[in-house]
């Protein structure tokens, strides 16, 4: 004879319906940032890269060269937000989308860091 076990339907269903909620509730929040910074910079396009089991990177990049980014906890919440605002997204952050983004002093000191006498990166 097997062993069986009852499980409290109501109870699960309310932890699901709670993650579901949270889900959708990320997702609007990082779209609304997305839309913001669009906004600010005269629109925007964006990028997804994963990050392995931190989730995904929104890379955002303005009409003004401006640039931004957001971490998603999963890709899916991530490409579902960037849809949700309404601008264009790109496969690969390849040599076209890359010229679109201008950096500054502030840039250029942080990436080469002490070697060349910028800030400390640590």
């Amino acid at each position: 004879m097997a062993d069986t076990q009852q499980v409290d339907t109501e109870q699960s269903g309310a932890k699901s319906g709670w993650a579901e909620w949270w889900a959708a509730y990320e997702v609007t929040r990082m779209a609304r940032r997305i839309e913001s910074f669009a906004k600010a910079h005269g629109g925007a396009e964006a990028q997804v890269a994963h990050l392995g089991e931190r989730g995904a990177r929104i890379v955002l990049v303005g009409e003004d060269g401006a640039w931004g980014d957001q971490v998603a906890r999963t890709h899916e919440g991530a490409l579902k937000a960037v849809e949700r605002s309404g601008i264009t997204v790109h496969e690969d952050f390849d040599g076209e989308f890359a010229a679109k983004l201008t950096t500054g002093r502030y840039e250029w000191s942080r990436m080469a860091g002490i070697q060349v006498g910028g800030p400390s990166n640590t």
